[in-house]
């Protein structure tokens, strides 16, 4: 471990090069592949900040949206559905190749043109808008959409759109001129992009190691090195931290906060995650066509409860589909999901339910406390007449049509209601292409009006009008936005940032430092 410095020296240091700044990570999980383009996991979300740049930067210091410079040092409308964007010059991948026009259009047709299976469904469930991307010069490209968009820069920042090379990426498997399926399937296992680090070691699902790469555009990185291992018990995690082996870990539960503060050498850092955990329900499957039944399995959940005995109170209960991050489009007052005991069991009392075995699916380390809520709410069911059954299983059941009930995450891919809400329950989205959620004409049609209004009131109006839609006929119940807590030695400064989607390990310029 390095010797403890002021951060004036300590810049003076690292700056001549005299003393190597390093961390290592020790992560719940770690992702089986590094492609910004296919990745949407609370896992994934993690790696490409540090990697890999967008277009459109953000300003992640702030809750509100601040749109600045980043691959693109300028861009303007120049038709309602046509941009055009002016490209830093002077940019380099990691392989030392030169970022142009080429790369550009290669990077974003790839998702708006997408023909690699894991793109194609990227590219619908949030890119179905974007036509194509058009070179007109070396520093100079268009992006045409097919109707007017109220989310430009919105999804131009989206990690999916993060930038990639063209010569490389086609080079990597089959013949150079063209890309193939396996070129993006070699590409996430060896990743190349413009980032302040570059990724010098992937091991799928066990490591990630980032390296300074110094020919970054930007602020250089304050960090030499950067090793994100595997850890999947807290227990280990915690161990790691204490005898060394880390000096940041993640995904700490809060009951484990005070005896990790209390220790002088360690402390943490956690917020309310941008992500709900929530309960989905297959609205197809025999025993759960009853909208009555699933509205009496929601309404039994005791939200402030789980809260209160999992969360300490630190997690945030909504009372609909709505995070603060969505600023005028955030709806606090809808009253979407609430609890009601006496109004679930009257619901099951009305419904077709005979007592049928009712089984709640749950990863069992993947979502922290996810077991631990899902065995409360078996409770909480039985108290409401329902006869329920934990099944926890390392499985994903989301899109198995013999899947009844399961926890997963909705997390806020990009700070509007489409980014959490719609990216899952759109129509034809993924939920519905799973099986275990259905929409129809009336449902687009308010989709529609959510989507692609650029009024902000009308949009709110037609999402309220969504809710209830959802409120009468549940295929989801968000329990609540988790408070994750990270724990680091005492020296380290660093925290997640308010404007970051969930889960970024970012160790950009500004984001650490040492005491």
């Amino acid at each position: 471990m390095m010797k403890l410095l002021g951060t004036t020296a300590l810049a003076s240091l690292l700056a001549t090069g005299a003393i190597a700044a390093e961390v290592t990570v020790g992560a719940a999980n770690v992702s089986d592949y590094l492609d910004p383009g296919r990745d949407h996991s609370n896992v994934g979300s993690q790696f490409y900040y540090n990697a890999f740049d967008t277009l459109v930067g953000k300003n992640h210091d702030r809750l509100e949206m601040e749109w600045v410079p980043a691959l693109a040092s300028e861009w303007k409308l120049i038709e309602p559905t046509l941009m055009e964007l002016k490209l830093r010059e002077g940019v380099k991948f990691h392989n030392g190749e030169d970022l142009t026009a080429d790369d550009v259009v290669f990077s974003l047709n790839r998702m708006y043109q997408a023909t690699f299976p894991p793109y194609v469904v990227r590219s619908k469930d949030r890119l179905s808008n974007f036509a194509e991307a058009i070179k007109i010069d070396d520093y100079t490209v268009q992006v045409r959409v097919e109707r007017e968009e109220p989310l430009w820069e919105t999804l131009l920042n989206l990690q999916q759109v993060m930038i990639i090379p063209e010569e490389y990426t086609k080079g990597l498997t089959g013949d150079p001129k063209v890309a193939e399926d396996s070129d993006f399937e070699a590409f996430s296992l060896t990743p190349v992009g413009t980032g302040p680090y570059k990724v010098a070691e992937f091991q799928p699902g066990q490591k990630v190691v980032y390296e300074r790469f110094d020919g970054f555009w930007g602020e250089q990185a304050p960090l030499e090195k950067a090793t994100v291992i595997r850890m999947p018990e807290t227990a280990s995690r915690i161990t790691a931290l204490k005898t060394g082996e880390a000096d940041i870990v993640t995904n700490i539960a809060p009951d484990q906060l005070e005896l990790i503060n209390a220790d002088p050498n360690l402390k943490t850092e956690g917020s309310a995650t941008a992500l709900f955990h929530v309960m989905i329900m297959n609205v197809n499957h025999p025993h759960l066509k009853d909208p009555k039944i699933r509205q009496a399995m929601s309404l039994s959940i005791d939200r402030d409860l789980l809260n209160e005995a999992l969360w300490l109170g630190k997690a945030v209960v909504p009372s609909s589909h709505t995070m603060e991050e969505m600023g005028q489009l955030h709806q606090p007052d809808l009253v979407t999901f609430e609890y009601d005991m006496e109004k679930a069991k009257s619901l099951l009392a009305e419904s077709s339910y005979n007592g049928e075995e009712i089984v709640f699916d749950a990863f069992p380390v993947y979502y922290t406390n996810g077991v631990l809520a899902a065995q409360a709410i078996m409770e909480m069911w039985a108290e409401a007449g329902i006869n329920g059954k934990l099944n926890v299983t390392e499985k994903w059941t989301g899109n198995d049509p013999e899947m009844m009930a399961r926890s997963w995450s909705n997390p806020m891919y990009f700070a509007d209601p489409f980014g959490s809400f719609g990216v899952m329950w759109a129509p034809d989205g993924p939920s519905e292409g799973a099986g275990r959620f259905n929409t129809d004409e009336e449902y687009a049609e308010m989709w529609e009006r959510f989507r692609f209004n650029g009024d902000v009131e009308l949009r709110n109006a037609a999402y309220a009008e969504l809710m209830d839609r959802i409120k009468q006929d549940p295929p989801v119940l968000p329990l609540y936005r988790p408070f994750e807590s990270w724990a680091m030695k005492s020296n380290v400064n660093w925290a997640p940032k308010k404007g970051h989607i969930p889960y970024v390990l970012d160790f950009r310029a500004g984001s650490i430092s040492f005491n």
